[in-house]
């Protein structure tokens, strides 16, 4: 069924709120996902404080027109959707919400591209800005790397002083 003018218009204006507020966004392509696992991939999202839109390869790109984003558009090839951060501080979570899906559903779901700080980035740069752990886990991991030295030092303190007991 046709898109009206006005529908386009619409979608097209959507995209390019997203497009202006959202710090990171990702380009999803997903082939043969079913119902469930889009309600799932949503509902997933969500938690993370992403977004996901589906339009159009050609609004997508008539919204991206005239914008302040850099670089070379990456190739947007069959059924592409847009994930972008609505809240939080985090960039890198609709990347890495997107590729921990992608791991679940071999071929569902795929990275092909994106925008982070304002230039256009290809699957390779989406990939790795994906393999960035959140902020809470690198939190976490410093502060067991802070501790770390501290726990061995009063575990051997322990050790010594049962030694001359």
């Amino acid at each position: 069924m046709a898109i009206t003018k006005q529908k386009k218009t619409e979608i097209i204006a959507t995209l390019k709120d997203i497009f202006a507020k959202s710090p990171a966004v990702a380009f999803v392509q997903f082939n043969k996902l079913t119902v469930a696992n889009a309600q799932a991939l949503r509902r997933k999202l969500r938690e993370a404080g992403t977004g996901y839109y589906v339009a159009k390869k050609t609004l997508i790109r008539k919204s991206l027109e005239g914008g302040k984003v850099t670089g070379e558009l990456p190739s947007l090839d069959g059924e592409v959707a847009v994930a972008f951060l609505e809240t939080g501080d985090d960039v890198t979570a609709p990347a890495r919400e997107i590729f921990s899906f992608e791991r679940k559903l071999e071929k569902a779901v795929k990275l092909i591209g994106g925008i982070f700080e304002g230039k256009f980035i290809g699957q390779e740069k989406v990939l790795s800005l994906a393999t960035i752990p959140s902020r809470q886990t690198l939190y976490a991991q410093f502060a067991n790397l802070v501790n770390s030295p501290i726990q061995r030092l009063v575990i051997g303190l322990s050790e010594i002083a049962k030694k001359k007991n």
